[in-house]
């Protein structure tokens, strides 16, 4: 098909310089683009103040645009705000930052299923805590999952990675780090909705941002600086990987500035869409008291001992399933964008110039009823029961190809 006789993408409405902008919601973004998708079909553009979005979400375009000889990761406008604190982390960077290769090749080994098994006593470590906490609490007191959540997966993280202790469960409020964290990844995203005027006029809250980029930067290097005096407590963790390992392509190893952006994207990448999965999988249980039924009963024929073996843990497929479904209907990863390498047609129909990208929308793509039939809508963890028969690329919540997450 050439350019010329090409279908038009739809596109709502716009407004002025303004574009869609009024049609978003900006305190649920993703929710909105997937009311749009529902209206526009799978794939639609969208005006932003300075730019313009193509969103895809059926299958097959996704399939297309995941063809790694044609499409590379974009680091688009929610990535390269979050720039101003992880730098050329592994999530953040290009491809072709020589940096992300370099940490890729680095840091591999520390996801292998033998580091997974080292971590595992530490891992218990911080699901004991969760779990006295709950049970001191009286039948009629209430939890707060998410808050909790976040609690166990960064703690996981820190004594996993960096042999740091945040000891979350300990506090009345979250750690600093956390608030630091939130407030500027917040500000990151509300840049990307401002005119160019009104983020001037930003002054105390520009402050702010500064502040809290300034302190999660205090805290990675004290880690760092802790780790070089006794560099040989931790064992191999994620830190000891990241000082002490050379890229076997270059013999080159990490400077102390991209390990503090490194251990800062694990920080936030990892345990915020970890703690997301999991608040929504217990969601997910108590609204299906079936699934949660089943889901005891596998737990209790596996995990016979009082503290359960790594073994154990990989023999829980029911489980596995749940989680898999949860991200299914609500990946808390749920955009990921792709350029063009070079002139292209997406899906053999949509003209791509070289650089242009596209993003895909990953809630919408994980219910395509072409791929995952009419109940789409429906948690049934089932689905996963033999992930063969799910197509390619119809399954997106870690992103794509060598740039899909590291930690999946």
């Amino acid at each position: 098909m050439s350019e010329s006789n090409s279908p038009p993408i739809p596109q709502p409405k716009t407004f002025g310089l303004l574009g869609n902008l009024p049609q978003l919601n900006l305190e649920a973004p993703v929710q909105s683009m997937v009311q749009l998708a529902e209206e526009y079909g799978p794939i639609f553009r969208i005006d932003l103040p300075g730019r313009s979005e193509i969103f895809i979400s059926g299958h097959e375009l996704v399939k297309d645009a995941c063809d790694e000889s044609r499409f590379d990761k974009n680091v688009w406008a929610p990535l390269r705000s979050v720039r101003a604190f992880t730098g050329d982390g592994l999530f953040t960077s290009e491809t072709e930052e020589p940096n992300w290769q370099k940490a890729h090749n680095i840091l591999l080994p520390s996801f292998s299923q033998s580091a997974m098994r080292g971590y595992h006593e530490m891992m218990v470590d911080i699901a004991v805590q969760l779990i006295q906490k709950w049970s001191r609490l009286n039948p009629d007191e209430s939890i707060d999952v998410p808050e909790d959540m976040t609690r166990l997966t960064l703690d996981t993280i820190g004594l996993c990675g960096f042999n740091y202790r945040f000891n979350s469960f300990y506090r009345d409020q979250p750690h600093p780090f956390i608030t630091s964290m939130v407030r500027a990844l917040s500000e990151a995203m509300h840049q990307l909705q401002r005119l160019n005027i009104q983020d001037k006029l930003m002054v105390v809250t520009k402050r702010q941002y500064r502040h809290d980029i300034q302190f999660m930067y205090s805290l990675v290097d004290k880690i760092i600086a802790e780790r070089k005096q006794k560099p040989d407590e931790a064992g191999q963790d994620l830190l000891s990987h990241m000082l002490n390992g050379k890229d076997p392509a270059t013999g080159e190893s990490l400077d102390d500035e991209n390990i503090r952006y490194q251990i800062i994207t694990f920080l936030i990448a990892g345990h915020e869409t970890t703690s997301g999965l999991l608040s929504f999988a217990i969601y997910y249980l108590l609204k299906h008291p079936e699934c949660l039924q089943k889901a005891y009963e596998e737990v209790d024929r596996v995990l016979t001992d009082p503290v359960p073996t790594y073994a154990q843990v990989r023999q829980l497929p029911y489980i596995r399933m749940i989680l898999n479904e949860s991200l299914r209907l609500w990946p808390t990863a749920p955009a990921f964008s792709l350029f063009a390498k070079e002139d292209t047609l997406l899906a053999g129909k949509y003209p791509l110039a070289k650089g242009e990208s596209v993003n895909v929308l990953v809630p919408r793509l994980h219910r395509d009823r072409a791929v995952w039939g009419e109940d789409a809508e429906q948690f049934r963890p089932e689905r996963f029961e033999d992930p063969s028969q799910i197509p390619h690329h119809a399954y997106k919540p870690f992103g794509n190809g060598q740039r899909a997450c590291i930690g999946q």
